[in-house]
C-alpha cells in the first residue's frame, strides 16, 4: 500500500471503530461489574471468532475444490508464483458457479481460500485473470477478511448496547421496546457506515498491491471492465455478505454511495491506469 491518503483515511476510520469497541466494553463492565472483566473480555474476543468461522463456512457453500490439472493447471501455477512473490502461503483454490464473472477470498494468512467463478475463467485472458488472482491474494495478505469480520461484530455489539441502554433507562412497555429496537438499528447503521468505508479503502489497497505484484495495472483494469460488462443484466448467486468480499459488487440502490462495499469500478480502473 503506497497511497498516503488511503493510509490516513483507514487509520482514522480504524480509530473510530476501536472507540466504538471500547464503548461496548465499558457498557458491559458497567452492567456486570468490573470484577467480571475477564468474562467480558473473553466474550468480546469470542464473538468475532464465531462470526469468522460461520462466515467462512457460509461463503464456501456451493464451491468445489479446483483440480490441479486440465484447464485449471494454469491458475494453480500463477497462484503459486504470485503467492511466493507476495510472501504468503498458497491459498486453497476453489471454483463456483456464481451467475456472474467474479472472485472472492476468505480466510486468513496461512489458511486462505480463493474462489473463482466459472464465468470469470471463461471471460478473462491469462494476464487479466492473473490480476484478479493477485487482487484476492492481497486481501489475504492484508488480513482484510478478518478486519471486516471484526468491524461487523463491533456494529452488531453497538446495536445491542443501544438496545439494552434504552431498555434500562425507562419503563418496560411496548413503546420502550419499539424505541429500543429503533435505537439498535440506528446505532448498527452508524457503525456499519464506517465499516463499509474501510471496505472501500481496502479495495483500492488490494488493487494497488495487485498492480505491484504483476508489474502493471492495465491487466486488472481490463479485467474490471470485462467483469462490469459481464455482470450487466445477470443475477449473482452470491448473498450480500459474500458479495462484499468479491472483487466486484455492482449492487446499486438507495444511498448506494454511503452503503457501498466497493468503490465505483470506474474510479478503480482510472486509479490502476494512472
Amino acid at each position: 500500500m503506497t497511497d498516503f491518503g488511503l493510509k490516513v483515511r483507514m487509520a482514522v476510520v480504524g480509530t473510530i471503530l476501536f472507540g466504538f469497541y471500547m464503548l461496548v466494553a465499558t457498557f458491559a463492565l458497567s452492567v456486570f461489574g468490573f470484577g467480571y472483566w475477564p468474562i467480558v473480555g473473553l466474550g468480546l474476543l469470542v464473538l468475532p471468532a464465531i462470526q469468522y468461522k460461520i462466515g467462512k463456512w457460509a461463503a464456501l457453500r456451493g464451491a468445489e475444490p479446483m483440480p490441479e490439472e486440465g484447464q485449471y493447471q494454469q491458475i494453480h501455477f500463477m497462484t503459486d508464483k504470485l503467492s511466493r512473490k507476495m510472501g504468503i502461503d498458497k491459498p486453497k483454490l476453489m471454483v463456483m458457479d456464481m451467475g456472474t464473472p467474479n472472485a472472492f477470498a476468505t480466510g486468513r494468512k496461512g489458511a486462505g481460500v480463493v474462489v473463482v467463478s466459472t464465468e470469470l475463467i471463461r471471460l478473462l485472458e491469462k494476464d487479466e485473470l492473473e490480476g484478479v488472482i493477485a487482487h484476492e491474494l492481497a486481501h489475504i495478505k492484508n488480513r482484510d477478511v478478518v478486519a471486516m469480520v471484526i468491524g461487523s461484530s463491533i456494529a452488531m455489539m453497538v446495536g445491542y448496547v443501544a438496545y439494552f441502554a434504552v431498555l434500562m433507562g425507562g419503563e418496560r412497555n411496548i413503546g420502550t421496546y419499539v424505541l429500543a429496537m429503533a435505537a439498535s438499528m440506528l446505532a448498527n447503521m452508524l457503525v456499519t457506515v464506517f465499516v463499509l468505508a474501510i471496505s472501500r479503502y481496502r479495495e483500492y489497497v488490494a488493487d494497488d498491491d495487485a498492480r505491484q505484484a504483476i508489474g502493471a495495472g492495465d491487466p486488472l483494469a481490463r479485467a474490471l471492465e470485462k467483469i462490469s460488462r459481464g455482470a450487466e443484466g445477470r443475477e449473482s448467486n452470491l448473498d450480500d455478505s459474500v458479495s462484499a468480499m468479491a472483487i466486484f459488487n455492482g449492487d446499486k440502490g438507495l444511498m448506494a454511495t454511503l452503503f457501498a462495499t466497493h468503490p465505483p469500478a470506474e474510479k478503480r480502473i482510472e486509479k490502476l491506469r494512472s
